[in-house]
């Protein structure tokens, strides 16, 4: 006779024993700067008070047009756009303001289907419109921009759009007409320098002043860029200076450059190859990072103009190779040759 077997079963309180989210210690949470420090409010928006002004104005009438934000990247048109809605919706801020990217999808079922289904519904609440913030809308083909020059018109009752580009003239002529433009100019360094002021004092954080000055040079207009570097700068030390910030980003002084430039004119044609050797190997630079350098560099060398020129038709050729996919360590071998064809006019002129 087999003997019966059975089993007993344990009944567990998953709860009891798994403290939950609500109970556990408040911890800070961590955010990247450039989000942390994003403007809430019109009036923080750096370096453009021409457009902050004009933004207001459609606060205060709560009946803005379509709006078209060009420029140069990191100089404040999302900021703008979101403050923009921030200050018209209020708390409801969220629920009625989209934000697409069109580098995403560019195409036109982008805009017949998220884009078109989104602009037909009515806002929540008691707004009279929503936004839609189209970022990146130079990306968008000419056949998406045409389907949604259609659809600005018939939605505009229940839906304003913001288009975001870095160059308006990818945008058609009809969309353009269709909106307000607002051309966004790269930041001043003194609006860079007030601007990442605050930020260090936020983040106790000290800059020396050849660190400010570094951090406007690799910002060039960026204010994203400077707040990027600032904070890779601070994950290594609390006291930055120009130093650390070259090196966290990747990019040689500004003195190497010239010295590299000034090799070159002056025919010493190996010395210029060790330093472009160390702007490719220790730096870890890439050709168009350093023609980008040379570029910048070149205006403020005390050479004649008519040697400039020479020196940014070469530098403009060779830029154009690298793109076409060219061998970048030949082609800047090539530039510096070039360089030192050209120094022997100027060195011949003395």
């Amino acid at each position: 006779m087999y003997g019966r077997l059975t089993s007993t079963y344990t009944f567990i309180n998953i709860n009891a024993d798994i403290p939950l989210v609500d109970n556990m210690p408040d911890e800070p949470i961590r955010q990247i700067w450039t989000e942390k420090y994003r403007p809430k409010k019109l009036d923080e928006v750096v370096g453009q008070d021409e457009i902050v002004e004009r933004l207001k104005s459609y606060v205060k009438s709560r009946n803005p047009p379509h709006l078209l934000f060009a420029g140069p990247a990191g100089t404040g048109k999302t900021a703008s756009a979101i403050a923009l809605a921030r200050e018209l919706f209020k708390d409801n801020w969220r629920n009625n303001f989209h934000e697409l990217n069109a580098s995403d999808e560019r195409g036109i079922d982008i805009v017949r289907t998220k884009i078109k289904e989104y602009a037909r519904t009515s806002p929540i609440g008691a707004d009279a419109f929503k936004i839609i913030f189209l970022d990146e809308a130079d990306s968008l083909t000419s056949d998406a921009q045409a389907a949604l020059r259609r659809t600005m018109e018939k939605y505009s009752n229940t839906c304003r759009f913001i288009l975001s580009c870095n160059y308006s003239s990818r945008i058609i002529a009809p969309i353009q007409s269709r909106c307000a433009v607002f051309r966004f100019r790269a930041l001043k360094a003194d609006d860079i320098k007030k601007n990442l002021k605050h930020v260090a004092q936020q983040e106790k954080i000290d800059i020396t002043p050849d660190g400010l000055d570094a951090l406007v040079y690799i910002a060039s207009g960026d204010m994203r860029r400077a707040i990027n570097s600032l904070q890779v700068a601070a994950s290594i030390s609390k006291k930055i200076d120009s130093g650390t910030l070259y090196q966290t980003s990747s990019i040689a002084r500004p003195e190497k450059v010239k010295e590299l430039i000034a090799c070159a004119l002056e025919g010493k044609f190996m010395d210029a190859r060790e330093n472009l050797d160390t702007m490719l190997i220790e730096y870890g630079l890439s050709g168009e990072d350093i023609i980008q350098q040379l570029h910048k560099s070149l205006f403020d060398l005390a050479i004649p103009d008519e040697i400039k020129l020479k020196l940014i038709e070469s530098i403009g050729e060779v830029d154009f190779r690298l793109v076409e996919g060219s061998n970048s360590r030949i082609q800047l071998e090539a530039l510096l040759a070039q360089f030192s064809l050209i120094g022997q006019q100027l060195r011949g002129s003395k």
